[in-house]
């Protein structure tokens, strides 16, 4: 009897990588006599906590022996050297392209996922609705032949996580920051939120990068002992451990909603530029929990940009901090 091997290509970026977690840890758990190799960056191999036995990662070092043209093909090789049955392209860019049709060539069959860009874009006209991106990963693995439910609950289901720091029976972790402005809630905003929080008796712990985020963050730490900052404290896999012992996350349109998701946590999401309809929305997470207003102009970009196109930024000012607050409370109480 053949062995099949699958391998499974997202090389980026921190939250793309972490919405494909429930996908592939569901299909390991329900295919345990397929060996499947996961490709990604390094950091991003990290996330894969309590992996099934039957999936491994393989570190794509796209800034060392990867790198460049030359570096493909020496990926390739390796890639290669796995004998894989099958190709499961989840990231569909020109580099996973190269990847595919390399095997395509030796006659392995290969799915790529429908980003349907154009759709994408013609839904910010129309304000229709997208296939959320866990559908979207778990299709390509239905047409290479691979039925998929999506059972998974946390990486922490199976094994309990060691947190760096005991947060306490009521704790809510605090995540303000995203990678474009136009999904950024305004920071003097957000600390108001992480004070009344604090005046609530709840420890608030504050995520974030090292540098920039961190000097902003903790400077909020003076409005009350019970805030904690941890932006650039931990490393990723400690972060996450945290997430999974904190009642409540409070995310942006950002990594942090689908970190907090596969560490199993709730999370209540603020968006801006773009919305729950845009198909980012974080696995197993309650619409409900989604603080949008929906406003004319919303959303404006697909995945956000560094501005708002008309510079008022209506979509995040109007949302008041009591409305987070409030929705915070609702579901811890």
């Amino acid at each position: 009897m053949s062995v099949e091997r699958l391998l499974i290509l997202r090389l980026s970026a921190l939250g793309d990588v972490a919405m494909t977690i429930p996908v592939i840890y569901s299909l390991a758990e329900q295919h345990p006599d397929v060996e499947i190799t996961f490709v990604t960056r390094p950091f991003f191999a990290r996330l894969l906590i309590n992996a099934p036995a039957n999936l491994r990662v393989f570190a794509a070092d796209l800034k060392g022996r990867h790198r460049g043209a030359r570096g493909l093909l020496r990926l390739m090789h390796e890639l290669s050297a796995l004998r894989p049955t099958a190709v499961a392209d989840l990231h569909n860019l020109p580099r996973t392209w190269v990847i595919d049709t390399w095997f395509r060539m030796r006659g392995i069959k290969v799915r790529m996922v429908d980003k349907a860009r154009s759709k994408r874009k013609k839904a910010l006209r129309n304000k229709t609705e997208q296939k959320p991106f866990t559908e979207r990963y778990r299709d390509v693995l239905g047409e290479l032949g691979y039925d998929v439910r999506l059972t998974f609950k946390s990486l922490y289901e199976h094994v309990p996580a060691q947190p760096p720091v005991d947060p306490g029976s009521r704790a809510v972790g605090i995540a303000s920051f995203a990678r474009y402005a136009n999904k950024t809630y305004p920071p003097e905003m957000m600390r108001q939120v992480a004070a009344a929080l604090a005046a609530e008796g709840i420890d608030v712990y504050l995520f974030g990068g090292g540098g920039k985020e961190a000097e902003v963050l903790s400077g909020w730490e003076k409005d009350s002992p019970r805030i904690h900052c941890v932006a650039g404290t931990f490393a990723i896999e400690q972060e996450l451990a945290l997430m999974n012992r904190l009642r409540l996350m409070v995310s942006m349109d950002s990594a942090n909603q689908h970190l907090a998701s596969i560490a199993g946590t709730r999370v209540v999401s603020i968006w801006g530029s773009t919305t729950p309809e845009c198909g980012f929305m974080p696995y197993g997470q309650s619409r409900e929990n989604a603080v949008c207003h929906r406003i004319e102009c919303q959303p404006c970009s697909v995945a956000g940009t560094p501005q708002c196109p008309l510079g008022h930024m209506k979509c995040l000012r109007e949302i008041n901090p009591k409305e987070i607050v409030d929705k915070v409370l609702s579901n811890i109480s």
